[in-house]
């Protein structure tokens, strides 16, 4: 019986899709295998690398040529000859600190509108009673640099770096070994700090004069660079002398920063604490800041800042420095216009933005030798305060009990007074 129009149509559209159906499918098997093979053949070729099981070893077996036929020039030869000397005097300072412990039965992924209870007991997960105290584990948080100063564990680093009262900080040699570290001090005035490990024979770096330091000179920074880079070696040149900058950060706030020197070396987070060198290999600075947003702006303190700190460590096992007592302003051209000064120079002695941030502390030396507010300090020992000499560093060169003449303009009139410093608290 000859079947009705319809089904015939139906038969061969099913007919046709089946056709191309199939078509389809041996085209796209036939393609999806040549493509892999030509795929796997391009990754094999270009990413093989990638799958060793050694990358470091296949990149230098890769180019024993270059390495063999290269030699350094007299400038690098000098450059390695000085990180192989001081490179093992240089610390990494890991920081660790109690943080709390992620439970288990948290889910990043999910949570329930009805509140945690009905979720952890619809899917019966186990809760911690209400009243225990939140786990705590030891992380690593952070992480320095610094070197030592002397052979019995004395290290200089950054006081930003060791600034956390709750965290315990842990010292890795270059060769791998590490010690518990502990704060001696932290400098009141300038971002340095020291720490000891105990020991014996470590090895030391000779510290330079940064007083010679030349713009263009080659200087080389050493550091943790990232908390995570040991000994990270970069090369530079002085780029600024005695900038005066701003430094911030978590662990101290803002701090003020005079008489600093600029470098082009990359210095990295990590990096602080740790020696800026000449190409004698000794230490003419402490790196201690970045300027964000920037290509290789590095600033450091240098070296001559510190050697009082050691010094101080040293004799009384902790950092002494010398008080005056009063709060200032440095008098720049700007200033002096604005407050109609007779002077575009000095330490003009101001209040500050509270009531009890007095122009000058009670009972302090200041006070004592007859300091009032509006007094401007113009010479401490016969040398100008101005942005390259501010009062603090001026006052920082002289000792706990020294005398020293200030000379000051009280009210229009210049006289000179003398005032013994205290230790500063």
């Amino acid at each position: 019986m000859q079947l009705p129009w319809k089904t015939h149509i139906t038969n061969a559209v099913k007919s046709y899709i089946f056709t191309v159906f199939f078509l389809s499918f041996l085209v796209g098997s036939i393609s999806g295998a040549v493509f892999g093979v030509v795929g796997a053949a391009m990754v094999t070729q270009n990413f093989a690398p990638l799958f060793q099981p050694n990358l470091i070893s296949s990149l230098k077996s890769s180019r024993p040529s270059a390495v063999g036929t290269t030699a350094p020039t007299a400038g690098q030869s000098d450059i390695v000859e000085v990180v192989g000397r001081t490179a093992p005097a240089v610390v990494s300072i890991v920081i660790t600190k109690d943080v709390p412990k992620l439970q288990s039965n948290e889910n990043p992924f999910f949570f329930s509108p009805f509140g945690n209870d009905f979720f952890d007991n619809f899917f019966g997960i186990p809760q911690q009673p209400k009243s225990s105290p939140p786990q705590t584990e030891k992380r690593k948080v952070g992480g320095g640099t610094g070197f030592f100063v002397s052979s019995d564990g004395l290290i200089v680093t950054n006081k930003h770096v060791v600034a956390d009262e709750d965290a315990d900080y842990t010292v890795f040699l270059n060769n791998g070994k590490q010690y518990d570290a502990k704060l001696l001090s932290r400098d009141p005035v300038n971002d340095l700090a020291i720490v000891k490990i105990n020991g014996s024979n470590f090895p030391t770096i000779p510290l330079g004069d940064s007083d010679q330091l030349k713009l263009g000179q080659t200087v080389i920074a050493i550091g943790n660079a990232l908390g995570e880079f040991r000994n990270t070696v970069s090369t530079g040149v002085v780029s600024g002398l005695s900038r005066s900058i701003t430094a911030g950060g978590s662990a101290l706030g803002t701090e003020q920063l005079s008489g600093v020197m600029q470098a082009d070396a990359a210095i990295n987070p990590g990096n602080s604490g740790g020696p800026l060198l000449n190409e004698a290999g000794e230490v003419v600075g402490i790196n201690t800041a970045i300027a964000q947003g920037a290509q290789n702006i590095g600033f450091a303190i240098p070296v001559n800042e510190a050697k009082q700190v050691i010094a101080s460590v040293k004799k009384y096992g902790r950092i002494v420095r010398p008080f005056l007592g009063v709060r200032y302003v440095i008098i720049t051209s700007d200033l002096a216009k604005e407050k109609s000064l007779p002077v575009d120079y000095g330490a003009l002695i101001v209040r500050g933005e509270t009531q009890t941030d007095l122009a000058v502390t009670p009972g302090s030396p200041a006070d004592k030798a007859g300091l009032v507010e509006n007094d401007i300090i113009l010479e401490v020992s016969g040398e100008e305060i101005t942005e390259d000499n501010p009062l603090i560093k001026a006052i920082a060169r002289f000792g706990v009990g020294d005398r020293v003449p200030l000379k000051i303009m009280h009210r229009g009139d210049t006289k000179t007074v003398t005032v013994t410093l205290v230790e500063r608290k």
